[in-house]
């Protein structure tokens, strides 16, 4: 295969031109995986830079007709995990303390125009706490349950994107849900309890 990078110059905008619509399409999903798996909006941003860069870099193997998010979800996913083998665990910012310098406001939520607005305060303290929760949870388990649970990929999916067997990926999505289900059952009190 030849280089991506010595191919002829109108091969190079043809291809440019399909990463940035392919790019466009996925984007509002690509920032809330990264957001989800990094925990807070800066680490986001880099995590989806570092990840763009390597796929743009990569381009010439990616296969024309697959989905192009789950190649980068896989990117992404490979990025994060090599920063928390490098650098440790991350720390999260709780969505509680907002955006530093935003004056505590979190900038990065995104509106949705067709919501009732009762309907929204309860969405958006709900995604509070399941940010918050989710947050919590050890990175591979957040990993899986974030791509299955919230991006609704296949066991199949996730097990190529976070590049092990689905029993594992079964195993810690099962863990990730019952940690979950910990941070959160006082929203729910089972029924018949006060």
């Amino acid at each position: 295969m030849r280089s991506f990078w010595r191919r002829p110059k109108e091969h190079i905008e043809r291809d440019l031109a399909l990463f940035e619509e392919l790019v466009e399409r996925c984007q509002r999903q690509t920032y809330r995986v990264a957001y989800r798996l990094c925990g807070n909006h800066e680490d986001a941003q880099d995590l989806i830079q570092e990840a763009l860069f390597e796929a743009y870099r990569n381009f010439g193997r990616f296969t024309p007709g697959t989905r192009f998010d789950r190649w980068l979800y896989r990117i992404m996913t490979n990025r994060h995990i090599d920063r928390i083998r490098r650098d440790g665990r991350l720390p999260t910012l709780s969505l509680d303390q907002g955006e530093e310098g935003n004056g505590g406001e979190a900038g990065w939520q995104v509106a949705d125009a067709e919501a009732d607005p009762a309907g929204q305060v309860l969405d958006e303290v709900l995604d509070e706490r399941l940010e918050n929760a989710l947050g919590q949870l050890p990175p591979e388990y957040r990993q899986v349950v974030v791509l299955a649970d919230i991006e609704e990929l296949s066991y199949e999916e996730v097990a190529r994107v976070v590049r092990c067997p689905v029993g594992t990926v079964r195993s810690r999505l099962h863990r990730g849900r019952a940690l979950l289900r910990e941070r959160l059952k006082h929203l729910f009190p089972a029924e018949g309890k006060p």
